[in-house]
């Protein structure tokens, strides 16, 4: 379901309240980072929690919570934090930082609430304004590479999961209209599976072994490589995430309960050194085409 999320759009004239930390762990994370970051300001100004809380106009356990990331600061205590620190060239950035926070999530309740064909157009947008797409799949096959009765599938159990309106021939079809991406010019698609995406049974064996079949053929296909990572592949990152790469600018990753559209630098540069660590463990070519192979023998078809 990977696609664009939501931009940060501040009212003009008004402060954007913080949001709560009640969100996904990726999200969790980030508000650590943050809390982390003005912990260090604090620290370089040398003042102490409670002198930078008087300075501020606070109560001192405001200033712990922030630093522990157990409460994520309004832009006013960002530009507050900094001028106590003197470190007034901070403000503009810490404060893309909190608006990042507070725009990285695009909650599935909202983003499903018609049904799955609204979601799978704003794909097609996010596709249209990239040229080098890079994706890793570890359990299942990517969205741009799936026949319509495996997408039926993926889909089927998105709507039964969230309970969302029944639309699943009309997202099959959105899902599908997205693939035509795949022969536009002076694009690039790197797809790096997880072998297990060849073994989960989505849909009947006609629809897995239309499915692996499909995978044979993307392996000839022009502007498009396909890597595969074995189940054998040493450890040496995680693999647990799903996630998109749209050409440097921005990141995709799902979870249960929302998608998170991360666009800082420093946040899509952890994200291409993944997909660096991964692409080198992935097999590719030949050998790629073996282990699709082999989960189709499996299917009984070879």
């Amino acid at each position: 379901m990977a696609g664009s999320g939501p931009e940060a759009c501040p009212v003009a004239g008004r402060v954007r309240r913080a949001p709560p930390v009640n969100q996904p762990l990726l999200g969790q994370q980030a508000v650590q980072a943050l809390g982390i970051r003005l912990r260090d300001l604090r620290r370089d100004a040398g003042l102490t929690g409670r002198e930078l809380a008087t300075s501020c106009g606070w109560v001192p356990s405001k200033v712990s919570k922030i630093e522990l990331g157990k409460q994520v600061p309004s832009e006013d205590d960002i530009r507050d934090w900094c001028v106590a620190c003197q470190f007034p060239s901070e403000i503009s950035d810490l404060v893309a930082a909190v608006r990042s926070i507070d725009a990285q999530y695009m909650d599935w309740r909202r983003s499903l609430k018609t049904g799955t064909r609204r979601r799978q157009r704003a794909n097609i947008d996010a596709y249209e304004k990239t040229r080098l797409i890079r994706a890793w799949e570890p359990t299942v096959i990517p969205g741009l590479l799936q026949t319509a009765p495996y997408a039926r599938g993926i889909l089927t159990t998105v709507i039964d999961f969230h309970g969302i309106p029944d639309d699943i021939e009309e997202g099959v079809q959105a899902r599908l209209e997205a693939q035509r991406v795949l022969g536009r010019a002076h694009r690039r698609f790197l797809f790096l599976l997880g072998e297990a995406a060849l073994y989960t049974a989505v849909g009947d064996r006609e629809a897995m072994t239309e499915q692996l079949r499909r995978l044979l053929d993307v392996t000839r296909a022009p502007r498009l490589s396909l890597g595969i990572v074995p189940l054998a592949a040493p450890y040496t990152v995680p693999r647990n995430n799903a996630f998109t790469i749209y050409d440097s600018r921005m990141v995709t990753v799902a979870t249960y309960t929302a998608e998170l559209t991360l666009r800082q630098r420093h946040e899509v540069t952890i994200y291409e050194k993944a997909f660096d660590r991964l692409m080198a463990l992935a097999v590719r070519g030949e050998e790629a085409r073996r282990l699709v192979g082999q989960a189709l023998n499996d299917q009984g078809e070879i």
